[in-house]
């Protein structure tokens, strides 16, 4: 009954996703959470760094689409001058979201990766779709009062459970 909560893999960071690995897995798009995932939810531009990573996945061909729980304007203002489309109050877990993105992206289940910080969001949302699932360790920063509250301290025990599957691969780990 857990499995639905595992990820297929757990990495430290959004930068440990490699678009190369995604590639061989015969990923063609990722469907990427905002807040806390590429960027800490009490800022308003991304990293270098993420920047830097955004542009090495299109360099490999793989279609972007941020699916946010937010409303269209943080989420407009951040990926706008990326070109990036996006899905706004997707309500995740609901599968409507992923679906809308994956149309979006004109991709196939079995093209697609869900990468974000929440397990019953982003990770249960994706799994209810069969997609392949990537949770990342939150970004350092302000969380939602309601995901700190229930979410982070029900994650905490679903996260020991995948620490005892995960097989360690350079910093990345492969839960199943």
């Amino acid at each position: 009954m857990l499995r639905i909560l595992y990820p297929h893999m757990y990495v430290p960071s959004i930068l440990d996703v490699d678009p190369l690995e995604l590639k061989k897995r015969g990923i063609k798009a990722l469907l990427m959470d905002l807040d806390n995932t590429i960027v800490p939810r009490d800022r308003e531009e991304f990293s270098q760094e993420v920047v830097m990573w955004l542009k090495r996945l299109r360099e490999h061909g793989l279609k972007l689409c941020v699916v946010s729980n937010n409303g269209t304007a943080r989420v407009n203002k951040l990926v706008a001058p990326f070109n990036i489309p996006y899905v706004v109050r997707a309500v995740k877990p609901m599968r409507q979201a992923f679906t809308k993105g994956m149309d979006i992206l004109g991709v196939k289940h079995s093209e697609t990766a869900v990468v974000g910080d929440q397990i019953f969001t982003d990770i249960l949302g994706g799994n209810r779709l069969g997609l392949f699932t990537i949770l990342v360790v939150p970004m350092s920063g302000r969380e939602f009062w309601a995901t700190n509250l229930i979410n982070r301290r029900l994650e905490k025990l679903v996260l020991k459970k995948i620490s005892s599957r995960v097989s360690h691969e350079d910093q990345k780990y492969t839960v199943r």
